[in-house]
């Protein structure tokens, strides 16, 4: 039986740290990057006699992101005990939150699979927060060809939001939707940088089949170790064709826990799937209950910005810009910010959207770097563009001239005059060499005398290549046709 034959069921388990300066608990740096067990303390170490002090931006930034992914707001929460044993977690528990999360019944609006063109809502189960677990390093072999791990506890303690999203994503695409909206969401707020590269955001997936016609869920399989977008979906990919071809065979699914190969490209099995009761939560007796206000929940929601939705379609409905346009513009913040400067200044939202899409995606993309890190400020592009209208330079040497300013972050119109690159517009210096140019290419007059019009494209090339991109393309394709419609009647 087909993958076809199935429905796929999908929820997605994300894990985003926050952007606080120190540990939720604690006031130990939450730096990146520190030299192994230097940003650590009794309390995040989890020594005897320490006691946790709750984080209160932490606390803010929890309620924030509930707030933004459409939660609903708890009065009264308080934090539990989840018992593990893994040396990651040197309490041998985390300090998370069982029955009584912050944030409950929020939504996420994302692209369908099923219907295309229409959008789909895809519930948010809970937002709970936690403290980060530290990171095993796994290294070479020892004596005897024994493997062994190192436990740096830098992250330990690190606050950490879990967003947990109820079964409604019915495709590996979806999926990727689901992130993509989420992450920017994100990134919007200001609460998580969302940096995959260095795990402040990190998914599990949970997917199972259900034969089509049919209601009652499948066994699922937890999916760990995917650090993209795209390797979510491709994992998922993979498992919903593994789990059709064992129900197929009539082989029993059994619940388990399965780590992505991005090497292999394929899932393997790690371990039985935990239950809650596994975890053994308790409220712990060291931290008081927290009670939420109305008015703490109104002074957070009130700092938050304009969401990406809202953003894309206030682009098509104010600036008119096309679907996908809008839809790239509006997925990061930063890019966000970029271009509404950008068409404050300039007004063609469209021209602005084709260079932000096009030449600075495509530089930054070269070069590694975030729009943050970028020389070219919005100005500057405007700069640019306004060369590009007032004829002073054509639109390819424009894409010459931005490279160059992304690059030095030197102005427009200091590269144009240092480089001597304004455009050619003196009518009688083109004449002169369109006439040289038709003098040369006897076989391309032909051609275009002969009827093939695309034959004027390549005299319209050389006349470029002669004066190294310079000419304007406008004037140099009339004075060309001038000059060839004269030979024509004479």
């Amino acid at each position: 039986m087909p993958l076809s034959d199935y429905d796929i069921i999908i929820g997605l388990e994300v894990h985003a740290e926050l952007k606080t300066e120190s540990k939720i608990f604690c006031g130990c740096s939450t730096e990146f990057g520190g030299l192994p067990n230097s940003h650590v303390c009794p309390v995040c170490l989890g020594l005897p006699g320490a006691l946790p002090v709750l984080n209160e931006q932490a606390l803010d930034y929890a309620i924030m992101a509930g707030l933004a992914l459409n939660c609903t707001i708890a009065p009264y929460s308080k934090f539990d005990r989840k018992q593990y044993f893994y040396p990651d977690s040197p309490k041998a528990y985390q300090i998370s939150q069982y029955d009584l999360p912050f944030c409950t019944n929020g939504w996420i609006e994302i692209p369908s699979s099923e219907e295309k063109g229409k959008t789909k809502k895809a519930r948010i189960i809970r937002v709970h927060l936690e403290e980060e677990a530290g990171k095993t390093v796994h290294s070479g072999s020892g004596i005897l060809n024994s493997q062994f791990a190192l436990e740096d506890y830098n992250r330990c303690g690190i606050p950490l939001i879990e967003i947990v999203g109820a079964p409604d994503l019915r495709s590996p695409e979806e999926a990727r939707y689901y992130l993509e909206r989420l992450k920017a969401i994100l990134q919007y707020t200001g609460v998580s940088d969302c940096k995959m590269e260095e795990g402040s955001l990190r998914c599990d997936a949970n997917i199972s089949l259900r034969r089509k016609g049919t209601t009652e869920f499948g066994v699922l399989a937890e999916i760990k170790n995917m650090n993209s977008f795209k390797a979510v979906q491709n994992a998922l990919e993979y498992e919903a064709e593994r789990q059709a071809k064992l129900l197929d065979s009539g082989e029993r699914m059994v619940k388990q826990t399965r780590t992505w190969d991005e090497n292999k490209g394929i899932t393997v099995f790690m371990r039985s799937k935990e239950e809650a009761s596994d975890y053994r939560y308790f409220p712990d007796p060291d931290l008081l209950p927290v009670r939420v206000t109305d008015e703490r929940i109104a002074r957070l929601r009130a700092r938050l910005p304009e969401m990406p939705e809202a953003k894309r379609k206030r682009y098509i409905e104010e600036w008119g810009l096309p679907e996908y346009d809008a839809s790239f513009i509006s997925s990061s913040r930063e890019i966000a910010e970029f271009a509404e400067a950008a068409v404050a200044e300039y007004g063609d939202a469209k021209t602005v959207s084709n260079w932000v899409m096009g030449e600075l995606t495509r530089l930054l993309n070269q070069e590694r770097m975030e729009i943050t890190e970028s020389k070219v400020t919005p100005s500057m592009l405007t700069a640019l563009l306004r060369l590009v209208d007032s004829g002073t330079i054509n639109l390819n040497t424009a894409k010459a001239v931005f490279e160059e300013m992304f690059m030095t972050g030197k102005a427009a119109q200091t590269i144009v005059e240092e480089k001597g690159l304004a455009q050619i517009n003196d009518t009688g210096e083109l004449e002169r060499l369109a006439k040289e140019v038709l003098a040369a290419n006897p076989k391309s007059v032909a051609d275009y005398l002969g009827g093939k019009e695309q034959a004027i494209g390549f005299l319209v090339g050389q006349m470029m290549k002669a004066t190294k991109g310079r000419a304007n393309p406008g004037i140099v394709n009339t004075l060309l046709r001038q000059e060839l419609e004269k030979m024509r009647s004479s």
